[in-house]
C-alpha cells in the first residue's frame, strides 16, 4: 500500500495563497517559466476511429529528456481548453499533449455509448505515436523522454485518464470490464474525477451516462485526486464526496487535495476569463498549478510533491 495523504486547502483573497495556516508567500519556491511553443493541430492516424485524431502539443523551447503529460478534456470541450494548466506545465518542463475527443462541441458523433472507450483509445493512440508528434512539432525531435509519462484530465476527462491508470468501467450487472491500463503511464492527476455509478447516479446520469460507473479496485498507478467541496453535480445523488471515490476506493490514489469553496471548474482551470466558470478564482487556479506540478514531478523524483504537501495541513 503506498503512502497516502489527504489534504485540505483554502484559497483566500487576492493578496496571496496560503495553504491552511502555512505562512509561506505565494511565490516562494516557484520555478521560473520557460518560453513555450504550442502547435495545433498535429494529426495522428486513427483508422478505426472514423476520423484522424487531432491534438495540440505544448512544449518548452529548451531542454531535453522532457516528460510527457497527456491531458483529456471534459465533455464538449477541446484541445484548445485548459490553457492555465497546459501552459503552466509546459513552461516548467513538460510536453503537454491534448486531444480533441469525439464528444467535443466542434464534432458530431452518434456513438455516445462507446465514446468512453474511444476516448481512452485516443490517449493510447497518442502514446503509440510519440515519434510522429516529435517529428511534426518544430524543434521537438529527440527531446521527449518516452519513459516518463503521466495522464491527466478533468471531469469526464479524469475518468478517461483514470482508465490508463487502471480504473475499469463496470457493466450493468456491476461486473468490471476489461482493463485498459497502460504501463507507460507512471502517474495520474485526476481533477473532479466522477465517482461510482449504480444507485449513486441521478436518473439523468443513469439514462444518458451509464458508462460513468467506474471500478477503482485495480487503479494502482500513483494518482493525485483533486476535488472541490462545493462541486454539486447533476450526475449524482450523493453530493460533493462523490468526487473523492477514486481516492477512497483505489489502491494507487496516493493523495487527495480538497479545495474549500471550489466548484466543478476549480476556479477556472478550463480557461482564462471563461464564462463557463462559476467559481472564478485566480488564487485557486494558482494553487492547483503548483500542487499538480509538484505531483507530476513524481514521474522524476518524488521529493517535489513530498515537499509541497508538507506545506499543507494533513488530515488523518
Amino acid at each position: 500500500m503506498p503512502d497516502r495523504c489527504a489534504v485540505r486547502a483554502i484559497t483566500p483573497p487576492a493578496e496571496g495563497i496560503h495553504l491552511m495556516s502555512d505562512p509561506t508567500p505565494a511565490g516562494a519556491g516557484t520555478d521560473p517559466a520557460t518560453p513555450v511553443i504550442s502547435v495545433r493541430p498535429v494529426t495522428l492516424a486513427a483508422p478505426d476511429r472514423g476520423q484522424d485524431l487531432q491534438v495540440r502539443v505544448s512544449a518548452p523551447t529548451t531542454g531535453h529528456d522532457l516528460p510527457v503529460v497527456v491531458f483529456s478534456h471534459g465533455m464538449t470541450l477541446s484541445m484548445d481548453d485548459y490553457a492555465p494548466l497546459a501552459g503552466f506545465w509546459a513552461a516548467r518542463g513538460f510536453v503537454v499533449i491534448q486531444p480533441t475527443h469525439l464528444d467535443s462541441l466542434g464534432l458530431a458523433d452518434p456513438r455516445t455509448p462507446l465514446i468512453w472507450r474511444i476516448r481512452t483509445d485516443d490517449l493510447t493512440c497518442i502514446l503509440d505515436q510519440l515519434d510522429t508528434i516529435e517529428a511534426d512539432v518544430p524543434g521537438l525531435a529527440g527531446r521527449i523522454d518516452h519513459d516518463r509519462i503521466a495522464a491527466a484530465g478533468h471531469s469526464w476527462g479524469a475518468q478517461t485518464a483514470s482508465t490508463l491508470a487502471g480504473a475499469r468501467v463496470a457493466g450493468a450487472d456491476g461486473t468490471p470490464g476489461e482493463s485498459m491500463a497502460d504501463p507507460r503511464v507512471r502517474a495520474a492527476v485526476l481533477l473532479c474525477l466522477p465517482g461510482t455509478g449504480g444507485a449513486d447516479l441521478t436518473p439523468l446520469a443513469a439514462e444518458y451516462f451509464s458508462f460513468m460507473s467506474p471500478d477503482f479496485a485495480e487503479m494502482k498507478t500513483p494518482s493525485l485526486i483533486v476535488a472541490g467541496d462545493h462541486d454539486d453535480s447533476p450526475l449524482t445523488v450523493r453530493g460533493q464526496d462523490w468526487f473523492t471515490d477514486g481516492y477512497r476506493l483505489s489502491p494507487g490514489a496516493t493523495d487527495l487535495l480538497t479545495l474549500f469553496g471550489a466548484e466543478h471548474g476549480l476556479g477556472g482551470i478550463q480557461g482564462y476569463n471563461d464564462t463557463r466558470t462559476t467559481d472564478e478564482s485566480p488564487e485557486r487556479v494558482a494553487l492547483i498549478q503548483q500542487a499538480t506540478l509538484a505531483y507530476l514531478r513524481t514521474c522524476v523524483p518524488r521529493w517535489a510533491w513530498m515537499t509541497a504537501r508538507g506545506l499543507l495541513r494533513v488530515e488523518p
